[in-house]
């Protein structure tokens, strides 16, 4: 059998039980690949979680059918994925990169130049000190 770290036994343990108050307290062992699909596809649908959570109840439900109950529910059906954020870079307009920048005076002034316009990396730039 795994180990598994307390965190994620704690995590699947709280997995487990929002499945079984989902169902209105059913026992697992009455319940099948069409509660599992349910449930997945209520958080996602409903709840809103993303693809990671969804990811973790899906493997908190696999173990508590594989090695707590030693039943095997076989392959998940078709359940609605939860969306993967789209992750969008922020970025200033020249002007705001203008009003930032006259805000800074000497040395501060010059690693903002050096950061945004060459493109350095904090860390390269700090070590140009030395």
């Amino acid at each position: 059998m795994r180990h598994y770290s307390r965190r994620t036994e704690e995590a699947y343990v709280s997995w487990i039980r929002r499945f079984i108050f989902f169902h209105r307290k059913r026992h697992p062992k009455e319940m099948g690949l069409s509660e599992i699909q349910q449930f997945l596809s209520w958080l996602a649908v409903r709840r809103r979680v993303s693809a990671s959570t969804q990811n973790q109840a899906l493997r908190a439900l696999l173990f508590l059918y594989r090695w707590v109950l030693q039943t095997d529910v076989g392959t998940i059906p078709t359940v609605v994925r939860a969306r993967t954020a789209e992750r969008l870079p922020v970025v200033l307009s020249r002007p705001e990169v203008a009003a930032v920048l006259g805000q800074l005076a000497g040395t501060r002034r010059l690693i903002a130049v050096l950061l945004y316009g060459a493109g350095f990396r904090v860390g390269e730039c700090l070590a140009l000190r030395t």
